[in-house]
């Protein structure tokens, strides 16, 4: 890759480094792309050569965080080889990768759903692809015999919507425990709620 190019990407990351701190701190419609580029610590101009305003970064930002959220998702769910042990590597993945970048989870689950339609079009479908990959977990295990049939599609999103609510609430606390310690007794509710008694 040539050096210009390699220097052009490392300030495309950089300014949504900064879009990630400034909407997390002021909220995005607070949020000026005078702010993002102060904190970027570049021109105005040199945002705009990158992105052509707030409502861009915002979506460049939402989209590089969902590629790395499923792309943990995917490495702990390649380490097991059961269904439900899958599902659960899914569950714990979001789990530690929102507890360690809370800017992370505020963004998807409070600024994302207040920026406005696209936005929130957009984290209906990251929601979805989410609640998707648990139901085909699911699906597995019921044809292995690991569960007994059951609504594998709600099911999905019974998991997604305890999930989103256990960290939204954690993020607005003012000073909360660790987020990975919700997950013995979320994973024991949701695996019963698909008839699994959990393994001690």
């Amino acid at each position: 890759m040539p050096a210009t190019q390699e220097r052009a990407q490392a300030r495309h990351q950089q300014i949504l480094d900064a879009a990630l701190s400034v909407f997390t701190r002021r909220g995005y419609r607070e949020a000026l792309v005078d702010d993002i580029a102060a904190e970027a610590e570049t021109s105005k101009g040199g945002v705009y050569f990158h992105f052509p305003g707030k409502q861009a970064i915002f979506l460049a930002l939402l989209d590089r965080s969902a590629a790395l959220l499923m792309g943990r998702i995917r490495e702990a769910v390649a380490r097991e080889s059961e269904p439900v042990a899958k599902a659960e590597a899914a569950l714990l993945a979001v789990l530690r990768l929102f507890g360690g970048h809370r800017s992370l989870a505020r963004l998807f689950l409070v600024e994302a759903m207040g920026a406005g339609p696209e936005f929130q079009a957009r984290l209906a479908q990251l929601n979805a692809e989410f609640a998707d990959f648990v139901r085909q977990n699911l699906d597995e295990a019921v044809r292995q015999g690991a569960i007994a049939p059951t609504d594998t599609e709600l099911a999905g999103l019974v998991w997604f919507g305890a999930l989103n609510q256990v960290v939204t609430r954690w993020v607005f606390a003012d000073n909360p425990p660790p987020l990975e310690e919700s997950y013995p007794a979320l994973r024991a509710l949701l695996l019963r709620s698909v008839g699994v008694e959990p393994a001690r």
